[in-house]
């Protein structure tokens, strides 16, 4: 741990539980201080704030639907007032929904779905970059956006709008990479292929990460943490050059 992250903050959105939860807990091991992130779920936020205050971390459970700005706004206040100045964002909430085809997609579904999944990364972001970007005043720092295979793959048959949001997120890591290097803050996405999370029971298939293993290479689904340390790589500095990029965690598919 450096006396620059013993000062600094990481918010990790969805942080509560999957990968986003086992972000921050690597993120409170890097030695930052973590705003833990849910809308529903309390305990389980609790939970892993309490496993990083236990090993003698900081960290914050904070509430906010990602989807609602006024909600995001209230949660980078909360950051300004109770935790250090803040150094990186891990836009990780996301949702998914039923599989069906695109053809039978409601509006409400999909609204939903951008709600989330894209303006609430890009609100997100924007409050960061006003309080990282040296342009703004701040010190630099790092954002890391999670995208999915399914933008590479289209989940045809399963959830398009999902993948379609995923590669909104895919560029607007590069074109927010590009408008920003300059000021001091990095920008890149991890793309995530099979992994044993919740999402999928959201989604109404519990078990589709081990069903579909077998079309993976490497022949098995991958684990939160396996993401994790790949999202914490491109927010150190053992990333120091890396920006505008996106990197596969999917086990070769």
């Amino acid at each position: 741990m450096t006396n620059d992250q013993a000062r600094r903050t990481v918010l990790v959105t969805g942080g509560s539980r999957g990968i986003g939860a086992a972000t921050a807990l690597r993120c409170a091991q890097m030695g930052f201080a973590v705003g833990v992130n849910y809308t529903h779920g309390k305990e389980a936020a609790d939970a892993v704030v309490a496993q990083i205050t236990q090993a003698g971390g900081q960290a914050l459970a904070i509430r906010a639907d990602v989807g609602d700005e006024a909600q995001i706004l209230a949660m980078f206040a909360t950051l300004d007032r109770d935790l250090p100045p803040l150094f990186g964002l891990v836009n990780n909430a996301g949702v998914v929904d039923v599989r069906t085809r695109v053809d039978e997609m409601s509006v409400a579904r999909l609204n939903r779905m951008w709600a989330i999944n894209i303006t609430g990364s890009f609100v997100c972001a924007r409050e960061a970059v006003k309080r990282m970007s040296t342009r703004h005043g701040g010190a630099g720092g790092a954002i890391v956006n999670l995208s999915s295979a399914a933008s590479r793959l289209g989940a045809p048959g399963q959830y398009v709008d999902y993948a379609a949001s995923k590669g909104a997120i895919d560029v607007f890591t590069l074109g927010l990479a590009k408008e920003v290097a300059a000021e001091g803050i990095r920008v890149n996405a991890v793309r995530p292929g099979l992994i044993e999370t919740d999402i999928h029971a959201s989604g109404g298939e519990p078990d589709r990460a081990r069903q579909m293993a077998p079309q993976v290479p490497m022949q098995r689904t991958g684990s939160a943490d396996e993401v994790a340390q790949a999202i914490v790589w491109l927010l150190s500095d053992a990333s120091s050059y890396t920006t505008a990029s996106i990197v596969d965690v999917t086990g070769g598919r």
